[in-house]
């Protein structure tokens, strides 16, 4: 699991996984919010509306979801997680600090790593320097960054995003040091 305060860079971090390490599987979340210029449907985000992520909690297919940024809702879709562990391929989730907390209910023996930004200020640098979110966004954001900063201790593993590539390849490098195959249990409703 990889989770980490908002602009941290999970996302980029997790793409260059994908990008330079095509044995590991990454998990595609679904969200209702709408896509930022150069998110692709289905490769960023699995995008849906309130409607059909309702649909996907009564129906149990989520492994975990939650509001973010007191704003829109972001969850893992649980088939594509328990296919890629039945088939043996290491698995990474980039998740939000509530997604995290609630995988590590399901699923205590995952490895936990935190993201961290080498700094406040160039966390604050990243999130402006995206130009996605309004000045009312950013001051959520940022709020949110505070609180799940301060979550860090929860986490097995921090790994420091000085630079994308090299947080990747460490990231790589925990799964490979730890290879004891994760397992999710399947939800009640799955059964």
């Amino acid at each position: 699991m990889l989770a980490g305060p908002t602009a941290v860079g999970k996302g980029t971090v997790a793409a260059a996984v994908r990008a330079s390490h095509p044995e590991v599987w990454v998990s595609v979340s679904a969200t209702t919010r709408p896509p930022r210029p150069g998110e692709v449907d289905g490769v960023h985000y699995r995008f849906v509306s309130d409607e059909e992520f309702d649909q996907m909690i009564a129906d149990d297919d989520l492994l975990e979801w939650a509001v973010v940024h007191k704003a829109a809702r972001y969850g893992t879709p649980r088939g594509p997680v328990l296919e890629a562990l039945a088939a043996g391929r290491p698995a990474m989730l980039e998740i939000d600090l509530q997604g995290a907390r609630q995988v590590r209910e399901t699923m205590p023996q995952a490895l936990f790593v935190f993201l961290k930004p080498p700094s406040w200020d160039e966390l604050v640098r990243r999130l402006v320097g995206r130009g996605t979110e309004s000045e009312e966004e950013r001051t959520r954001r940022l709020d949110t960054a505070r609180e799940e900063m301060a979550a860090e201790s929860e986490f097995d593993v921090v790994v420091v995003n000085h630079e994308v590539h090299a947080a990747a390849d460490q990231l790589v490098g925990l799964m490979v040091l730890d290879p004891e195959p994760r397992q999710i249990p399947p939800s009640p409703n799955h059964l």
